[in-house]
């Protein structure tokens, strides 16, 4: 990608890549992008909230020849806190407006129906899933989380985008998955896209269960393969991604995240005939200690793909004393 001084001329636009460091323990960077057309200036996604984020873009914007109250729009990929961060420091200095799909909404402005739903859905499915204490101390982060809404919120409207929406010159694709509000942004004709976290080099992406609006588990493992493969099929050569490089080798490396998914799903199997039946046991298994320090990342890992199996019609499942036990088909 380069240094923060560098830019990428396309057919009809500039691409300032604005690298931030990460914090997260398997991420490097944290990318966003600004783009710059004839007569227009747009970010695709808007880093972490820190002071040193936001001084990477404003120095960013002095090498486009312009600053913040030029920007005409904010394009997320999704509502995650390295994504969005930036974005009521910038609304705070000029009404810029926000596109985001329709699934970050109620996230962002973190709706407090919809995160009470969200709690009984995760109180239910950790529940039946047998997570025991583990459940109980994520209960805990969830219900702060609500508490503490009203200070998180985003104060903005947000326009609402889905697939096959045009934006900024961008075609709007659905790719869920690691998120139900993943969107990638495509340029046909330039054969780039920006995709967020569906895909990154040299990092693997976690399929997030997450509930729809209604309450139900979304097929998280399903939708991101099919994000994956849709990835493949754009045409694109080169995809600006969330974190890390961007990608040339797009095929390449999606058969090889599929068939990481294949292999894990062989190995639930094995641990499943082997006799481990409740998933959280089975996720413990499977992650030990990462089960205690990464919870609701490798709980959800396993959940989604244990709906992916059951999908297939390679595991059953029934239940007993409120509990969710899995056998294979």
């Amino acid at each position: 990608m380069g240094t923060l001084a560098e830019a990428i001329r396309q057919q009809a636009y500039t691409i300032y890549p604005i690298i931030q460091p990460a914090d997260y323990p398997s991420l490097k960077t944290i990318n966003f992008y600004l783009i710059q057309r004839e007569g227009g200036l747009a970010l695709i996604d808007a880093g972490v909230d820190s002071d040193s984020c936001m001084g990477r873009l404003e120095d960013t914007l002095k090498q486009a020849g312009a600053d913040i109250r030029d920007l005409d729009a904010i394009l997320l990929t999704h509502h995650h806190e390295d994504h969005a961060g930036l974005v009521p420091r910038l609304l705070e200095i000029k009404d810029i407006p926000v596109y985001a799909h329709r699934d970050a909404v109620p996230r962002l402005k973190m709706d407090r129906n919809f995160l009470e739903m969200r709690l009984e859905f995760f109180m239910r499915l950790y529940r039946e899933m047998g997570c025991g204490e583990m459940g109980a101390e994520r209960f805990a982060r969830l219900e702060q989380t609500l508490r503490k809404a009203p200070q998180h919120a985003l104060q903005a409207e947000i326009n609402e985008i889905g697939e096959g929406d045009q934006i900024f010159g961008f075609e709007v694709i659905e790719t869920p998955g690691h998120s139900p509000d993943s969107i990638t942004f495509l340029d046909a004709a330039g054969r780039t896209a920006f995709t967020g976290d569906v895909l990154i080099s040299g990092s693997s992406v976690n399929a997030i269960i997450d509930p729809t609006p209604n309450g139900s588990r979304l097929p998280s493992v399903s939708q991101q393969r099919r994000s994956l493969e849709r990835l493949a099929g754009l045409g694109a050569d080169i995809l600006y991604t969330g974190h890390h490089e961007p990608i040339r080798i797009i095929t390449g490396l999606v058969s090889d995240r599929i068939s990481r998914m294949e292999r894990k799903c062989e190995k639930l199997l094995k641990l499943i005939g082997s006799g481990i039946s409740v998933p959280a046991r089975i996720t413990e298994a499977y992650y030990r200690d990462l089960y205690r320090t990464q919870f609701p990342l490798v709980m959800s890992e396993i959940i989604g793909h244990l709906d992916y199996l059951e999908e297939q019609g390679k595991v059953t499942k029934t239940m007993s004393d409120g509990v969710w036990h899995y056998q294979n088909a």
